[in-house]
C-alpha cells in the first residue's frame, strides 16, 4: 500500500499528513478523504488548476499527463517541472511526497 506524505502547509495542512492508501486513487481523492481540503473549485474535472501540487518524490511512478492537464498546468501559480494536478494525479504503487503550493489561482472567486 503506497504512502503519500503531504508536506506541511500552513492553512490546508499545517502539520503536514501521511497517508496510506490505495493504488489507483487520485491524489484529491486521498487528500479529501483524509480531512485535508485541498481547493477543487472545478469538480475534478481537469478545468482549473485550483488543486495544483507539486510532486517533491515519486513523480516518476505517475502516469504521464494529458494534453489538456499540461495546458491548465501552464496557468497554475508556481509551476514546477513536477507539478500535477491533484485531481488527475493517480497514484501507483510508489510512495509521494507532496508539497501543497502557498498560493492557488481560483479564477471564479476572482472575477467576482
Amino acid at each position: 500500500m503506497p504512502k503519500i506524505t503531504f508536506l506541511a502547509h500552513e492553512s490546508v495542512c499545517p502539520d503536514g499528513a501521511e497517508l496510506d492508501v490505495d493504488s489507483g486513487i487520485t491524489i484529491l481523492d486521498a487528500a479529501l478523504l483524509n480531512g485535508i481540503e485541498l481547493e477543487h473549485a472545478c469538480e475534478k474535472s481537469c478545468s482549473c488548476t485550483t488543486c495544483h501540487v507539486i510532486i517533491r518524490d515519486g513523480f516518476d511512478s505517475l502516469e504521464e499527463a494529458t494534453e489538456l492537464e499540461e495546458d491548465m498546468l501552464d496557468k497554475a501559480w508556481g509551476l514546477d517541472a513536477e507539478s500535477r494536478l491533484s485531481c488527475q494525479a493517480i497514484v501507483a504503487d510508489e510512495d509521494l511526497v507532496v508539497e501543497i503550493p502557498k498560493y492557488t489561482l481560483n479564477i471564479v472567486s476572482e472575477n467576482h
